[in-house]
C-alpha cells in the first residue's frame, strides 16, 4: 500500500524519521512493517516509532553504507509515495500487563522504536527505559520520556547517565521480581543481558526480545 511522506527530520548526521500518512494502518504498539520505494521490491523491516494512536506512522531510520534502502529512503522528498507492507511482529504488551506490571526496557541505538511506540500508545505504562548509545547525541528525542524513566548509557562519552556500556549499568540496576524485561537492539546485548537478567533471578517467561541486526 502506497502512503504519502509528511515529513522527514534529522537527528543526527545518519539517523533520520519518516513520518508519512497513516492510510488507516492499524498496527499495535511493538510492530514492525517493510518499507521501501514504489515499484522496488528491495525493502527493509523497520519497528514503528509512532503510537498506535497517532495520525500519522513514522519509522527511525539509521543511514548504513551498505544499505541500499536506507540510503534512498533518505533522499526522498515530501509528497513522495512510500510503498508500505505489514504490520508484523509479536513484540508487544499484552493488555492485561499494561496497567497492573512494571516494565524494563533496554534498547541499543534505534533499537528504542518499540519502546518509543509502546509509551506514546500507553500514557500511563510504568517503566524504565535504559539506552545504550554510543554518544550523547544519539538520545532521540528523549524528551518524550519523563527524566526518572529514561537512562542513558553511553559508551564513548561521558554525558549520559553512565559512561559505559548498557550491560554494564544493568549489572548495577536493582530489578522488582515480577518486571516484565524488554530488549531489543543489537545480538550481542540481548544475549549478554539475558545472561545478566536470568543472574538476578528473572525468569525466561519475563524476558522478550527483538533482535536488530
Amino acid at each position: 500500500m502506497l502512503h504519502k511522506i509528511q515529513s522527514l527530520r534529522n537527528l543526527t548526521d545518519s539517523t533520520y524519521i519518516i513520518r508519512l500518512d497513516k492510510n488507516n494502518f492499524d498496527f499495535r504498539s511493538g510492530q514492525y512493517l517493510s518499507l521501501g520505494l514504489p515499484d522496488d521490491s528491495n525493502m527493509r523491516e523497520y519497528s514503528i516509532y509512532s503510537g498506535s494512536n497517532d495520525p500519522y506512522l513514522e519509522v527511525l531510520i539509521k543511514e548504513v553504507k551498505e544499505g541500499d534502502v536506507s540510503i534512498l529512503l533518505k533522499k526522498t522528498k515530501m509528497g513522495q509515495a512510500l510503498n508500505i507492507e505489514g504490520p508484523y511482529g509479536f513484540f508487544t504488551l499484552r493488555e492485561e500487563d499494561i496497567e497492573n506490571k512494571q516494565f524494563l526496557f533496554l534498547a541499543t541505538g534505534t533499537g528504542i522504536s518499540p519502546f518509543h511506540s509502546f509509551v506514546k500508545s500507553n500514557p500511563n505504562l510504568k517503566y524504565m527505559l535504559i539506552h545504550g548509545i554510543r554518544l550523547k547525541s544519539e538520545t532521540y528525542e528523549k524528551e518524550i520520556y519523563s527524566k526518572q524513566n529514561y537512562f542513558s548509557a553511553i559508551s564513548q562519552d561521558s554525558n549520559g547517565n553512565f559512561h559505559g556500556r548498557l550491560t554494564s549499568y544493568l549489572k548495577t540496576f536493582n530489578i522488582v521480581p515480577n518486571t516484565l524485561c524488554y530488549l531489543c537492539g543489537n545480538v550481542d546485548m540481548i544475549h549478554d543481558a539475558y545472561d545478566i537478567l536470568q543472574g538476578k533471578g528473572i525468569p525466561v517467561d519475563q524476558i522478550h526480545s527483538e533482535v536488530y541486526f
